[in-house]
């Protein structure tokens, strides 16, 4: 388990970028490989990391490294791909605890602010997927972790719109669309200093430090542009 409460356990059912030699050492060990990569990704961009220095690191040989991971690429994705697991399994618990189109949201902001505080250098990460640094690899981290959400929303929408809870002439899909951009620029905010300042420079330093209320004004500004 790393600093951030992450347990790196292998998974057959998920996407598998790593070399089968990976399953095979201790967990301790696949820990530190991961904390190690996190930490250097996340300082230092995808470009500008080095996989000789995450694996000296991380105390194992160059050549060990290059028997768990055929390329850089392969030990980033695998690092992407538990961010993918961790939406999955937030989505699966909102949705298990809740049909409310409206409380669904709350808990994903909720969600959403947890995980920039608990977990900043994999949000960080996420962050620096965005960037035109990243294109060649946008296409692909792109369609599989934004489809997550998009079809989970769309389909919550149009149940809410079959319910009545929600405006009848509602687009689900360009709901969808701004629903996610309203949580992605809120969980950016507590991750980049950048962010952090257009939070502050727009809501204040009184504001910014009340972290609910900023959530119950986007749940209003939500309500009116939704409810019918």
């Amino acid at each position: 388990m790393d600093e951030a409460g992450i347990t790196w356990t292998t998974n057959k059912h998920r996407n598998r970028y790593y070399k089968s030699t990976f399953e095979n050492i201790t967990e301790d060990r696949r820990a530190k490989i991961m904390d190690v990569a996190i930490s250097e990704f996340a300082a230092r961009g995808y470009n500008a990391t080095n996989i000789n220095v995450i694996a000296k690191k991380a105390g194992i040989s160059i050549g060990s490294m290059y028997s768990y991971f055929e390329s850089k690429e392969a030990l980033f994705l695998t690092i992407v791909d538990e961010g993918f697991h961790l939406l999955e399994t937030a989505i699966n618990e909102v949705s298990a605890e809740s049909e409310d189109i409206f409380d669904i949201f709350e808990k994903l902001l909720i969600y959403s602010r947890n995980y920039a505080i608990n977990y900043p250098e994999m949000n960080q990460i996420y962050l620096d997927l965005t960037t035109q640094g990243l294109s060649s690899l946008s296409a692909k981290l792109s369609k599989q972790m934004e489809s997550i959400t998009a079809k989970f929303y769309y389909e919550s929408l149009k149940a809410a719109k079959q319910k009545g809870i929600v405006r009848y002439d509602l687009d689900e899909r360009l709901a969808s669309f701004y629903l996610d951009n309203l949580i992605i620029m809120f969980q950016f905010s507590f991750t980049s200093d950048y962010y952090k300042e257009r939070m502050k420079i727009f809501l204040g330093t009184d504001v910014i430090e009340d972290e609910d209320k900023i959530i119950k004004g986007l749940m209003d500004f939500v309500k009116k542009a939704m409810l019918p």
